[in-house]
């Protein structure tokens, strides 16, 4: 499983801070300074003969998701890939993400316009993994994943990137328009809403562009994984209650460490019992063998803990009205956001057990 993050966030921030005072700062705005030098239009990169055919095929490609998110979903049409730039690396960013040894909630970092973010992200991986380790010895527990796209949500025409195209037509696709529609809406100091935004646009757009290209056979595939990935995201929500209440109750740290363990034991078990029912898939082995803690959880539920509502209602009113909805929705007082997606969610999962029976 891969999990992608937006290192463009706290780009905008830096961009506004004395740069001089702050190491993080200095990196993040280089790397972009740098990504953004190396631009060159799709339309030569594909013109050009001594071009890698596999690449071209998916350039082209691009252009036409590009095309499809902007007249049928209403995903914004201005210079955002429209052009390309080969890192020559595997990911563009890699991200450190934590929490407190006994809590799921992440530490945050905030930024000057961004607001603040549940993540850091650094273009070299020996600095986020300095970063991380500096956090461990305090104390957190942390998790840092590649990444193979971020967005600046619009301020700056970003690139499609080789890391982007790595993995298949139907990631290309879900990359694109997970992107896009953070440049649709952005949620300042909400993390969860935001990424749970755009998985939700994602996944729908996905399904939609299999259907405009009557590809059946691809969306049945993909509808199964989409299956699939709810069942996991259920499986760490699940976890994350199981903790709470661990965390919230009265043993002491020795006590409730070695329970924090033996409930991580717990969701490996139920993870091989998924597997079973999948046939053995093992779309997911790779997250449960790494050093499962506090913060991968929040590496997950900050995609997915809105989703299974959001879904529900862009499924029901269709992507303008969604947009209008939660354009108001953001408006409203934390309290009383988390309140209506805490019903949608309970709705759309109340949905989904009457089917199965």
């Amino acid at each position: 499983m891969r999990l992608r993050f937006k290192l463009g966030v706290p780009i905008l921030g830096a961009l506004v801070v004395s740069a001089c005072a702050f190491p993080y700062y200095m990196q993040a705005i280089g790397g972009q300074v740098d990504l953004l030098r190396q631009r060159v239009p799709i339309e030569e990169a594909i013109a050009d003969p001594g071009f890698d055919e596999t690449t071209r095929r998916r350039l082209e490609l691009v252009t036409e998701l590009r095309r499809f998110a902007v007249s049928e979903l209403g995903l914004p049409d201005n210079r955002s890939y429209t052009s390309y730039v080969d890192l020559g690396r595997e990911y563009v960013v890699w991200n450190v993400v934590a929490a407190g040894e006994f809590s799921v909630d992440p530490v945050t970092w905030c930024f000057p316009i961004a607001g603040c973010v549940s993540y850091r992200g650094y273009f070299d991986r020996t600095k986020a993994d300095a970063f991380a380790q500096s956090l461990s010895g305090k104390g957190y527990d942390t998790f840092t994943g590649g990444s193979a796209a971020y967005s600046t949500l619009g301020y700056f025409a970003d690139p499609v990137l080789n890391t982007m195209l790595r993995r298949g037509d139907t990631n290309i696709a879900a990359t694109l328009f997970h992107e896009l529609a953070h440049q649709r809406l952005y949620v300042k100091d909400d993390t969860e809403l935001s990424e749970s935004f755009a998985t939700t646009v994602e996944q729908y757009a996905v399904e939609e562009w299999f259907m405009h290209r009557d590809q059946p056979e691809a969306l049945a595939r993909y509808r199964a994984r989409l299956e699939r990935q709810g069942r996991f995201a259920s499986l760490v929500r699940d976890q994350r209650l199981r903790l709470m209440r661990l965390f919230d109750s009265d043993l002491d740290a020795n006590s409730m460490r070695e329970a924090k363990g033996e409930a991580f034991e717990l969701m490996h078990q139920e993870y091989e019992s998924l597997k079973a029912d999948w046939g053995g898939n093992g779309d997911y082995d790779a997250w449960f063998d790494s050093n499962l803690n506090n913060a991968s959880l929040v590496a997950v539920t900050s995609y997915q803990r809105w989703v299974p509502g959001l879904r529900a209602r862009l499924d029901a009113v269709g992507p303008e009205v969604f947009y209008d909805e939660l354009e108001a929705l953001v408006d409203r007082e934390p309290d009383l956001r988390t309140t209506t997606l805490e019903g949608w969610n309970q709705a759309s999962m109340t949905a989904v057990l009457a089917d199965r029976r």
